[in-house]
């Protein structure tokens, strides 16, 4: 089978979806981070909030590309694909999880299920599914349903508070599938922001990116094409910050305000890079870009992997006991810039380094894909 066809402005998209990921991933201190590098801590939605639904989105966009190979037609061939694909993208999030494997303290019975790329592999798959059998007029109101459904059945199964951490159905199922001690701890209480129900919302991210993936791919005019996505970005952008008022826009609940804020803002960005790239011919100030989204999955994977590691590796520090990462933010970026923009610089000598490492594999042409 040939490659399918590859969007510039979508590849640039990716890449800088990937290094701000690195960026907001990697600061020098968690105490010392400048807001917009932060999640939201419940409700509302911050720039660092962005870059998982942004991921999702370029997962669809690129699926209406990829999919050619296959005729749009359900084969057998096609499922074989699609499942071996997820599965691998979910393996390797607990491939992530389980790493480093020779410790003294491990302890299986705390192994956390979910994760980012598990919640990658499942949408990808739920996705696939849908884009395969139905074209675009059955898939927007497939998505209007999910959204529909997935509000439902918060407000029916939380108790009172529906939204609230502690009270949402979102964290009651996956306590009776999962445990608690299998969930992620960072709310303070066992919750997990990549659980079993909030995945279903997750694929509606990656339908509004395979509608907006067709726009590009069944346009003969970019002008007219980055003009309707920039309608309808903005438009579902306040469809979602209107349906915010009842239903929170919230990232740890994939809320269906959410999908729609997010899925909009996404939406917009593409159509802004489509005038720019595909239109204005402004390519070479992206390619740094280009470089990061060669091998996004592969990128994620080792900054995942490297975190773990400095963090497993101990050290002394003023006669104290500490991780590597701390060593190195410490010993390093504090004395340079101080604890707020050594915290960033950390972060930035981060994307800066795994961008060489890219860099590397791109003018070696090695691809590494899942």
């Amino acid at each position: 089978m040939s490659e399918p066809r590859r969007i510039y402005s979508i590849d640039i998209f990716r890449g800088i979806t990937i290094s701000l990921m690195i960026l907001v991933n990697n600061p020098g201190s968690w105490g010392h981070v400048y807001s917009p590098l932060l999640h939201a801590k419940w409700h509302g939605c911050t720039l660092t909030d962005l870059v998982f639904p942004f991921f999702l989105f370029i997962v669809g966009a690129s699926m209406r590309f990829a999919f050619v190979r296959w005729h749009y037609y359900p084969s057998k061939e096609f499922h074989k694909h699609l499942f071996w694909r997820a599965f691998s993208i979910f393996m390797v999030g607990w491939f992530i999880h389980a790493f480093p494997f020779i410790r003294q303290d491990w302890d299986w019975s705390n192994f956390r299920y979910m994760g980012v790329l598990q919640r990658i592999g499942i949408a990808y798959f739920i996705s696939g599914i849908l884009i395969i059998r139905y074209d675009f007029k059955k898939l927007l109101p497939i998505l209007i349903g999910i959204l529909f459904f997935y509000w439902g059945i918060l407000w029916l199964g939380g108790s009172n508070g529906p939204y609230s951490l502690e009270n949402n159905f979102v964290r009651k199922v996956d306590i009776w599938f999962m445990g608690e001690n299998h969930l992620y701890k960072g709310f303070g209480i066992p919750f997990d922001p990549e659980g079993i129900i909030s995945t279903i919302p997750s694929v509606g991210t990656v339908l509004i990116g395979y509608l907006m993936g067709g726009m590009l791919h069944t346009t003969k005019n970019y002008t007219d094409c980055a003009k309707r996505m920039s309608i309808f970005g903005i438009s579902i952008i306040l469809i979602g910050w209107l349906w915010g008022f009842i239903f929170p826009i919230n990232k740890a609940l994939w809320t269906s305000s959410y999908v729609l804020f997010t899925g909009g803002i996404a939406a917009l960005v593409l159509s802004v890079l489509t005038w720019l790239i595909d239109i204005k011919n402004w390519k070479k100030p992206f390619w740094v870009f280009e470089v990061f989204g060669t091998n996004s999955i592969f990128v994620f994977v080792v900054s995942g992997l490297w975190v773990k590691t400095i963090l497993a590796k101990k050290m002394e520090l003023n006669g104290e006991t500490v991780n590597a990462y701390n060593y190195l933010y410490k010993t390093v970026f504090v004395p340079m810039a101080g604890d707020l923009n050594g915290s960033l610089l950390f972060a930035i000598s981060h994307v800066i380094g795994f961008w060489l490492v890219l860099y590397w594999m791109y003018r070696k042409n090695i691809k590494i894909k899942l």
